[in-house]
């Protein structure tokens, strides 16, 4: 259904509170660009978010926005970006060689191919195995956030069941009770909800000691490093550190933004990469063959991948950037009106919550034309096959993925690289199709948007890479 609008779709929600939903380009940038400072985010929003994240550079608001986003900036510029991609590989690499030798020794196991010394054979690439890609997909991007933003390996790819792994399984796939904990949230202010008997609380408060006193080891491991002039890292910690414009609260809240908001977006749209692959399969082939043509083999453990190398490949950078326009992980966000403002021309009283709605703008046949709604790779290319970064969208805002402006996603080029090493190691060494042929996903709630107990495939080790 089409609502009619000039840019503004307003309504309301619970107990008739206003609502506005930010519905046209020229909408987006005032209130992401012109006007950004005087939309916020809601309190119920930092306070919940900010018991995992801390108050980091998502979260802080106004000059102190500012402050920590110009510190920070360094360590996010391509140019470092491009330092880090042998990281996203050898991790791709890790992960991908663990799932195979799942695969492989599942199928050894059910069609009883072991040797008489218990070795397996090698399984003929015809069977599959199952494999749940969503606990994967979160190993490794932890690992990676770990590793490239803090020097440190989680070593969850290995160990599943590491403490932090655990705790952020916990917070981020919470059971139906704490689900409904979380809706509380939108009828009971924050330090009443936060003092109720709810295991949920529980879970958050276990969560919160455990990632602070993680980020304040890091910090200390890393000062000592530094002050021995021993060390020559590149990562997000060491750069911050560099920059003096931390203290240790400060860094330890960067450093719980970037340990779950870094490894939870890009896990999510892992996910729902695959789920499109399952769908369209055809485009899962060319991509396979893309990747294998032009990046050396998983297998080989001395090559060396740069980024130019995975710049090069472009419909695979297509079919990422498509899978983020399609199913963006982050649904939708919340401002509030701050003072009393205007948008378009319009009034917005003080204290107006405006809805930002990525899965809403992302598709959108006004700014992506009558084929919005498909999962077409190809919009993303030029005619004689290279990138083309726009989509064919005449407009920035038609793209609200990372959002824009000042607030935009500080971390957009290290997602990308991640998110493009991961998906043409696993692409490139699976064929995987649904576990279930008519599976449907109920999205769970949540900051991001995930398939509700997971995405199941069945993998086929496709032999030569």
């Amino acid at each position: 259904m089409e609502v009619p609008n000039d840019g503004l779709i307003r309504y309301l929600y619970a107990f008739n509170a206003e609502r506005i939903l930010i519905a046209s380009p020229k909408a987006l940038a005032e209130v992401l660009v012109m006007k950004n400072y005087e939309f916020i985010k809601p309190a119920q929003f930092r306070n919940g978010l900010g018991q995992l994240l801390g108050i980091g550079v998502l979260l802080a608001e106004g000059d102190e926005h500012k402050r920590q986003r110009r510190a920070l900036m360094p360590a996010f510029a391509y140019r470092h970006i491009k330092d880090l991609v042998p990281v996203f590989w050898s991790k791709a690499r890790e992960v991908t060689e663990k799932m195979t030798g799942l695969v492989e020794s599942e199928i050894a196991t059910s069609n009883g191919t072991a040797d008489s010394d218990g070795s397996a054979e090698k399984p003929s690439t015809q069977h599959t195995s199952v494999l749940e890609l969503g606990n994967w997909a979160s190993r490794v991007t932890l690992d990676i956030i770990g590793v490239a933003g803090m020097g440190h390996d989680f070593n969850a790819i290995e160990d599943p069941s590491s403490e932090l792994n655990e705790c952020y399984r916990r917070v981020f796939q919470p059971d139906r009770n704490g689900r409904r904990a979380i809706l509380l949230q939108i009828l009971l202010p924050f330090w009443i909800l936060r003092r109720l008997p709810f295991k949920r609380n529980e879970e958050i408060r276990e969560a919160r000691a455990l990632i602070r006193k993680v980020c304040l080891q890091l910090i200390e491991e890393k000062k000592a490093k530094l002050a021995s002039g021993k060390s020559t890292d590149k990562d997000i910690l060491s750069v911050a550190l560099s920059s003096g414009g931390f203290d240790d609260e400060n860094l330890i809240n960067q450093l719980m933004t970037f340990l779950a908001a870094g490894h939870e977006t890009t896990a999510s749209a892992m996910i729902w990469a695959a789920y499109v692959l399952c769908i369209n399969k055809d485009i899962q082939t060319k991509l396979r063959q893309e990747i294998r043509s032009k990046l050396p083999s998983i297998s080989d453990q001395s090559a060396t991948v740069t980024a130019e190398q995975i710049d090069k490949v472009a419909y695979l950078h297509a079919v990422c950037h498509e899978t983020l326009r399609f199913i963006p992980s982050v649904p939708l966000t919340m401002r509030i009106a701050s003072v009393d403002a205007t948008i378009l021309g319009h009034p917005i009283p003080k204290n107006t919550t405006l809805i930002l709605a990525p899965w809403a703008v992302n598709r959108d046949p006004k700014l992506w034309g009558a084929d919005a709604g498909e999962f077409k790779p190809e919009r993303w290319l030029n005619e004689d096959g290279t990138f083309n970064g726009s989509g064919g969208a005449d407009s920035n805002y038609s793209f609200l993925t990372f959002l824009h402006g000042p607030r935009s996603c500080i971390g957009q080029k290290f997602a990308l690289t991640e998110f493009a090493c991961l998906l043409a190691a696993w692409i490139g060494r699976f064929e995987i199709e649904f576990d279930d042929p008519n599976f449907d996903p109920d999205i769970a709630g949540g900051v991001t948007a995930k398939p509700r107990g997971g995405l199941k495939v069945k993998a086929k080790v496709v032999e030569g890479w």
